[in-house]
């Protein structure tokens, strides 16, 4: 048994030994190539051969035809250590094109016209220890080309044109990095990176990364208004929804991600919910068109809103816009009244419990009969604002008097009509600006000056109802809202001390813009007065990937 098991063992080894002989007796050399005991040199030839003897180490192809190196194209050449593709008049090379090639220690792909080179396509090749890809005129390389190149010592990549951006980025930061032996990689683009090393080029924080806005979530809720705020660590937002006649509360679900309702209050023609927190307080102004305007306060033992006060409006007739602002230590609120009627009031916080007066109750009368739109607390050069926007005269400003308590007539700001909505922003370091919505003509950005605004940029808004500004982090945007047309947002240039176009986001008739911070994510919430409200997701895009 054991004589009959050697004869088998033998009989196989020599099986094997008879096919390789055999197998190299039969390879015939390829047309237009010539061949050796260990090496190919294929000329003018548009093919690459599928199979070679196993002895062949080194494949050559020159001076050909071949436009495309795909997928495991030399899966059946695992014994080749040097391959030379030259001159061919590649376009393209694809994910795993050299896979099988586990021995290569040198490829050379030079003098041919790259289009296309994939993230993936040297993958594998951890044994290669030289690479050249000069003079295929390629304009950039795929982030992390290299990443499986472990035992590379020399890379060439002379005669191309790389275009130094973000794109390359990632290049930059690998020459710096490798402990490989690269060439010089000159720039030929953009203009004022021409003919630069880009080994030495700064690698300046931030200057590759963007940002973006996707939707998130969507919620079939039609609202005026939408305020965030937080209390106990957990975020709500209020929006008053005058067609459900109620103010809608909503409270962020930290596992769902997203927004869920948490509370209805119930009113008749809401138009304002504005929330604010005093101390042990967390209370919610709701105006109203009818039946009066009330204070909601929650109530922890019932785990909902409940009434707290009724406010004053004798001398308000149609609210519109509510501002809560705390200055020199008190907390204060005006209602903008938007009727011929009216006269637009500055309400106080009271706490005074022994003299039953706990509440806000009206403080000052500011603006009478001017259809006001939209109010605006700003402090600035140490003082004190107010500043009340209409639809019938240019935009007001008052100023907080110290020594009488009260806000006194400032000035006005001239050349601007209709004016539905006002913000103000900080931007370029401590300067104050003003976004101005118009429904007709262009909306505007204003700057102080010493005493007064003047006007450094108009935006054309046709039908604009809101122009909100609103940061995350050092970014500063600008979301124009209309009635006729996408959303478009505007980033802040440092450089031109303007905003520019950056993009267009679509909600239906917004209303609002306001900033959502949570679980270490960003998010911009926008109300909708005809449709369904929207989430916008922050996001940081890198743009070297």
């Amino acid at each position: 048994m054991a004589n009959l098991k050697q004869w088998l063992m033998m009989s196989c080894l020599l099986m094997g030994f008879n096919l390789a002989v055999n197998s190299k007796r039969n390879f015939k050399c390829p047309s237009g190539c010539s061949c050796s005991k260990d090496t190919i040199i294929c000329v003018g030839t548009s093919q690459i051969p599928r199979t070679i003897p196993t002895d062949i180490n080194s494949l050559s192809m020159v001076n050909g035809s071949i436009a495309e190196l795909t997928e495991g194209l030399f899966a059946l050449m695992p014994s080749l250590q040097l391959l030379l593709l030259n001159s061919n008049s590649l376009t393209t090379i694809k994910d795993d094109a050299f896979s099988g090639l586990s021995r290569l220690e040198y490829l050379f792909i030079e003098g041919n016209k790259i289009e296309t080179i994939t993230k993936y396509a040297l993958r594998g090749l951890r044994d290669l220890t030289h690479l050249s890809l000069a003079n295929n005129g390629m304009t950039f390389l795929p982030r992390d080309l290299f990443f499986d190149l472990d035992s590379l010592l020399e890379l060439d990549l002379r005669g191309n044109s790389f275009q130094c951006n973000c794109e390359t980025r990632w290049l930059m930061v690998w020459l710096k990095n490798t402990n490989a032996t690269a060439s010089d990689v000159l720039c030929s683009g953009p203009g004022d990176m021409k003919g630069k090393r880009l080994n030495d080029l700064p690698l300046p924080p931030g200057q590759c990364i963007s940002t973006d806005f996707i939707r998130h979530q969507s919620i079939p809720i039609q609202a005026m208004s939408a305020d965030i705020f937080s209390s106990k660590e957990d975020i709500y937002v209020a929006m008053a929804a005058p067609n459900s006649n109620s103010c809608v509360v909503m409270e962020w679900d930290h596992i769902e991600m997203n927004f869920r309702k948490f509370d209805n209050i119930t009113g008749k023609s809401v138009v304002g919910c504005k929330s604010v927190v005093i101390e042990n307080h967390v209370l919610i102004l709701v105006t109203q068109l009818f039946g009066g305007s009330h204070i909601y306060k929650f109530d922890t033992q019932q785990n909902k809103f409940t009434t707290f006060q009724t406010i004053e409006v004798f001398n308000i007739s149609k609210p519109n816009d509510i501002e809560v602002f705390h200055m020199d230590g008190e907390w204060y609120f005006v209602i903008v009244d938007s009727s011929k009627a009216g006269i637009s009031t500055l309400y106080k916080w009271m706490d005074q419990p022994e003299r039953n007066e706990t509440g806000f109750f009206s403080y000052q009368f500011l603006h009478e009969w001017f259809r006001d739109t939209d109010a605006e607390f700003v402090q600035m050069d140490g003082k004190s604002y107010l500043i009340i926007s209409s639809r019938s005269q240019a935009p007001v400003i008052y100023v907080w008097n110290k020594s009488t308590l009260k806000f006194m007539p400032h000035g006005e700001i001239p050349m601007v009509d209709e004016v539905l909505a006002v913000r103000a922003f900080r931007a370029g370091g401590s300067e104050t600006y003003l976004a101005m919505a118009c429904y007709i003509g262009d909306s505007r950005v204003l700057k102080w000056t010493s005493r007064q605004f003047t006007e450094v940029q108009a935006l054309p808004s046709r039908g604009a109802m809101v122009l909100q500004p609103f940061a995350f982090g050092e970014r500063h945007y600008l979301a124009l809202g209309s009635d006729f047309s996408f959303t478009q947002i505007f980033l802040w240039d440092a450089e031109s001390q303007s905003f520019v176009k950056f993009k267009d986001i679509y909600v239906q008739s917004p209303r609002s813009f306001t900033v959502v911070n949570t679980d270490r994510r960003t998010f911009i919430f926008s109300s909708s007065f005809k449709g369904k409200s929207m989430v916008f997701e922050h996001i940081i895009v890198d743009l070297s990937l």
